[in-house]
């Protein structure tokens, strides 16, 4: 499926702006599950500085330096990529096996999955998670059915409730509540897999929405979406993609209507647009997206 996504942010300032440097990840990746056709970054005020590099993770992001006084900064990122289905895959490892092969001593190479086992400044290790997966993964279940299962029970017990959280809302508390949004059921779902032993990773990115029947289809109604990704070790190991909004799964995508912006340990470290501004005591955020079947080139 071929998508194009057009993703806008305004920022209003009062007071101005001296200067500001910001951190931007808006630019999808390219892998084996996606083919970037092009990509547009436009800023205005027109930055000093705007350099790409890639983080970590493989996430290319872009540095912006804003040395002139601005009272607005508008950052749109227009993309066009290739996506590709998803399908789950034969893995019947058990669980407990999994966990082992990152256990110290276990006299396994060393796996770069390991990184996802810890805590994250979002998603710490806590019983109460570890109890709440705890049904999902019985003595002898399998990685893979214990994580669908774990994805299906967040999607069925817990409510989409938009401005139900704020961006740091602590994962303890949605699990307590019982409602949230995409970030916070992500974040839920890694949370319980790592504070059993498993890799889990946080992904952002896109999905194509449908209008319900009736409706006009409208520009800039969407929204950048976040999902999570279990690993599955084998020769060689893999992620598989869990969606426990929308309660869908596979690899190397939930779907071909996914687009996958960036991965990282939470939200922290892939957010599509932070940085220190000097000035600006108060500000207004306002944040556009649209994702859309694309039909000619960008």
């Amino acid at each position: 499926m071929r998508l194009r996504i057009t993703h806008d942010t305004v920022y209003d300032y009062q007071p101005m702006v001296q200067s500001a440097q910001h951190i931007a990840y808006l630019m999808p990746r390219q892998d084996a599950s996606q083919q970037l056709n092009a990509f547009e970054l436009e800023v205005d005020p027109t930055p000093d500085v705007c350099r790409p590099s890639t983080d970590v993770f493989g996430n290319t992001c872009h540095y912006l330096s804003v040395q002139a006084p601005h009272r607005h900064l508008h950052v749109q990122a227009r993309s066009d990529v290739w996506t590709q289905p998803g399908t789950l895959p034969a893995h019947t490892l058990p669980w407990e096996a999994a966990r082992d092969l990152f256990k110290p001593g276990s006299g396994t190479a060393f796996d770069p999955a390991a990184t996802f086992i810890f805590a994250s400044p979002l998603v710490p290790l806590h019983a109460e998670f570890a109890l709440f997966a705890q049904s999902s993964f019985p003595p002898g279940q399998a990685l893979m059915s214990g994580a669908l299962d774990l994805m299906h029970r967040i999607h069925r017990d817990f409510t989409y409730e938009s401005n139900s959280t704020q961006v740091n809302t602590p994962a303890l508390h949605v699990l307590a509540q019982r409602k949230g949004v995409c970030q916070d059921f992500a974040h839920v779902l890694i949370a319980c897999l790592r504070s059993i032993g498993l890799a889990a990773r946080y992904v952002s990115g896109y999905l194509l929405t449908v209008p319900a029947p009736g409706f006009e289809r409208l520009r800039g109604c969407d929204a950048s979406h976040a999902w999570a990704s279990v690993y599955l070790p084998g020769h060689p190991g893999l992620w598989l993609d869990l969606d426990p909004t929308n309660d869908r799964a596979g690899t190397p995508a939930p779907g071909e209507d996914y687009v996958t912006l960036a991965i990282g340990r939470d939200f922290s470290d892939v957010s599509p647009l932070r940085g220190v501004i000097h000035g600006g005591a108060h500000h207004t955020l306002t944040v556009g997206v649209t994702v859309e079947l694309a039909d000619a080139p960008l």
